[in-house]
Order: structure tokens, then C-alpha cells, then sequence
């Protein structure tokens, strides 16, 4: 199983997943062509995705779904509200490539299962996805102001986990965006801080969970090295040494990272 962060941002997200004779997108943030330039620096063909994950239908996840559906005649599976919420942002869709997943029901998509899991954002229906190819577990969860209890179990279980890790609180309060705007980011509907993705991540890696991907940083109000500190100082309290217990990375903003194997 293959597992690669194309895109992680407030201004785009797309994630590629890979196991056996199957590839993936979950979300498409960006446009086709940037999407097909991240993929590249991989050598990995966006002619051989099969679909696309959409995890809800705010613009930094779906602005390529559409075009890259259109040019390699891509599957994109989303629940049905999201559908709803999203279609007419897409441009025109053959039907054929309209999926509607069931919800937190697996279902199967080339060598991987899918699953979905209810997260908490500001969209019509958002959701976490779990990807298991019989051996690995890869589970996603950004875009999220709170992380339940049933979902921390969930993501216990993982070999991988991307988690968000959007802002510095302190970089938030003092920065320059409107008062409600901030009020929204910190609500439970809206995004993990750095201290929220440290107390998640000290509890998955007692659960052994091997490798978190940081991801969703904010260009504002959070940079790459504050993130990883603020998480790893707080996984060595916990006698977890960041390189050598667990992987733990931060996803980019502008372009892929590393192709990780499982």
C-alpha cells in the first residue's frame, strides 16, 4: 500500500493512495494540471486513478474533481449529501461517474476497502475515510474541530494516519482575521489546533499506530516546524521518540511529499 500527500493546505488537499492495481485520489483541491504536476514529481500516472474520495464540498478539496472526472473518465464517490452540495460545482458529470457511498458502511473500490467515518466541519455532511488493502490501514481526518471518541478508536486500529493540525492558537488569536472568522476555526466545527493534533497523536502512538502525517496547516496562522515541534515535544513527555518509535511527518502545502510504502 502506497500512501502520498500531493496537496495539503487552507488553499488546496489531495491526497494518493495506491494498493495492488488500484490508485486513488481522496479530494482534488487544486486543478487538474497541478494535481497532474504533484503526481508526476512521483511518477505516478494520473491515467491509472480509478476514482476519487471527496470528503465534503468546501472549494479546497473539489476545485479539480470535476475536470480530472472529464479527463480520465474517474469514478468519484462522495455521500449523498455532499453530492447535493457539490454537483453543480462540478461542471457536467456523465452519470455513470456519479458514486454515492453508503454511509460508515464499507464498500469495496479495486484492491482497496473504504470506509467512512462522520467528522465535524462546517459542510453538509463531512467525513474522515478508512482505506484497507487486507493488510495495511490507512485512515484520514482533517477538516475536523473535534475528533469523537468512536473515531480515535478507529484511527487506534491504522498503520497510517493523516491528522490535521491547522493552526498555533496563539497565532490565531493575534493574527489579522475577523473575530467570527477565528471563532469559527476553534469552534468543534471547525479545525484541529497543533495542541489537539498533539493530544491525539500521544494517544495513537500508544495504540501503535507507525507513522501521522500532520496535514491542513494554515498558511496564517501556523508554519510546518511550529506543528511538528508542538507534537513531537508532546509525544517525548509521553516517552515517544518522533524517527525511531513512530514516523512523524507534515504534509506540504505547495507539492507532494514522500511516497510512503507500508
Amino acid at each position: 500500500m502506497k500512501f502520498c500527500s500531493l496537496y495539503s493546505g487552507s488553499s488546496g488537499n489531495s491526497l494518493y493512495v495506491s494498493a495492488k492495481d488500484t490508485a486513488i485520489l481522496v479530494d482534488a483541491g487544486l486543478s487538474g494540471k497541478q494535481i497532474e504536476r504533484a503526481m508526476n514529481a512521483h511518477q505516478l500516472k494520473p491515467e491509472k486513478l480509478q476514482g476519487i474520495l471527496v470528503t465534503h464540498e468546501h472549494r479546497d478539496h473539489i476545485h479539480g474533481v470535476g475536470v480530472l472526472s472529464r479527463r480520465y473518465r474517474l469514478p468519484i464517490y462522495a455521500n449523498e449529501d455532499t453530492w447535493q452540495a457539490m454537483e453543480n460545482k462540478l461542471g457536467k458529470l456523465k452519470p455513470e461517474l456519479i458514486r454515492i457511498i453508503p454511509e460508515s458502511q464499507p464498500f469495496p473500490l479495486g484492491d482497496l476497502e473504504v470506509n467512512s467515518f462522520s467528522i465535524q466541519h462546517d459542510a453538509a455532511n463531512p467525513v474522515g475515510f478508512t482505506l484497507h488493502d487486507g493488510k495495511k490501514n490507512i485512515a484520514i481526518a482533517t477538516d475536523t474541530g473535534w475528533i469523537s471518541e468512536d473515531v480515535k478508536t478507529i484511527m487506534s486500529k491504522m498503520d497510517l494516519v493523516v491528522l490535521e493540525s491547522n493552526h498555533d492558537l496563539a497565532m490565531l488569536e493575534s493574527g489579522c482575521y475577523p473575530y467570527p472568522l477565528k471563532q469559527r476555526i476553534k469552534s468543534s466545527i471547525g479545525h484541529l489546533s497543533n495542541v489537539d493534533a498533539a493530544e491525539i497523536a500521544c494517544y495513537l502512538a500508544h495504540q501503535g499506530v507507525a507513522h501521522i502525517i500532520l496535514a491542513h496547516l494554515s498558511a496564517e496562522n501556523n508554519y510546518p516546524l511550529l506543528a511538528y515541534q508542538t507534537v513531537a515535544t508532546a509525544l517525548e513527555k509521553k516517552s515517544v521518540r518522533p524517527g525511531k518509535d513512530l514516523n512523524l511527518a507534515v504534509a506540504k502545502r505547495s507539492g507532494p511529499g514522500t511516497l510512503t510504502t507500508l
